[in-house]
């Protein structure tokens, strides 16, 4: 039976990736720094993800219901701060940095003895990383990172047969997007944490050489165009779409 660790999987996407998994026969691993309470059929554990002792514990705890392999591991864990960079707390800039920078990273590292020999790494990016954001500037550049580490990896531990690749959503209908940003207002809360389970899901599950290439990975039919808009267009014209969307 494979299986999937998934960090973040109290509530929202987390969840919603964990049902999708133990929905298609999957020994799934929900582990969170929340208690996780929904459901008798995953393993379920504690999880700090800034913490390296705290990812080692929660990986080799998960080990011991799979015979010592995994599969996938979600990074999926993270949080977001808003409003004007210059006037947040230290202090929460610094635990978003942790949660959402160091914490993919140490769960990156971790999870590479056991997904060694045809295992994936999924990071949940956004798609705040196609163009910087304002208002949530901390976030959208925490993503950025998100996506450079999966584009390092996958080339890194290519030869160790690790497929590395990341999620790259808009605002979907979690605590993340319970925030006052413009993109919030002009673009509307409209993916569902379940429609982003299942771009995980057929991310893990490519098609053909093509589809087992592609790193970054959207869900909705705008976020794609806008990461293909961005990839075929100038600075300058980015930053003129995403000023009407998000300024």
């Amino acid at each position: 039976m494979p299986s999937i660790f998934i960090s973040g999987a109290a509530t929202g996407i987390g969840r919603a990736v964990a049902e999708r998994f133990l929905a298609e026969g999957w020994t799934v691993g929900a582990y969170d720094i929340d208690p996780v309470t929904w459901s008798d059929e995953v393993v379920a554990g504690h999880l700090d993800v800034r913490d390296a002792a705290s990812w080692d514990a929660a990986l080799a705890d998960f080990a011991t219901h799979t015979g010592g392999r995994i599969d996938v591991l979600d990074n999926n864990a993270g949080i977001i701060i808003d409003g004007p960079l210059a006037s947040a707390a230290v202090a929460d800039v610094e635990r978003l940095l942790d949660v959402n920078c160091l914490g993919v990273v140490l769960g990156a590292r971790t999870a590479f003895p056991y997904l060694r020999g045809g295992g994936t790494l999924v990071n949940m990016s956004s798609a705040s990383a196609i163009y910087g954001q304002p208002d949530i500037a901390a976030y959208s550049a925490s993503k950025f990172f998100v996506s450079g580490l999966t584009e390092a990896l996958g080339l890194e531990w290519r030869r160790e047969q690790i497929r590395v690749i990341d999620i790259k959503p808009l605002w979907a209908k979690t605590k993340v997007a319970d925030v006052d940003a413009a993109s919030v207002r002009r673009l509307g809360v409209r993916i569902t944490p379940e429609q982003v389970a299942d771009a995980v899901w057929d991310a893990v599950h490519p098609r053909g050489r093509w589809g087992r290439a592609k790193v970054h990975h959207g869900v909705s039919r705008l976020d794609k165009a806008l990461a293909l808009g961005r990839k075929s267009g100038s600075d300058r014209m980015a930053k003129v779409i995403t000023r009407f969307l998000a300024g």
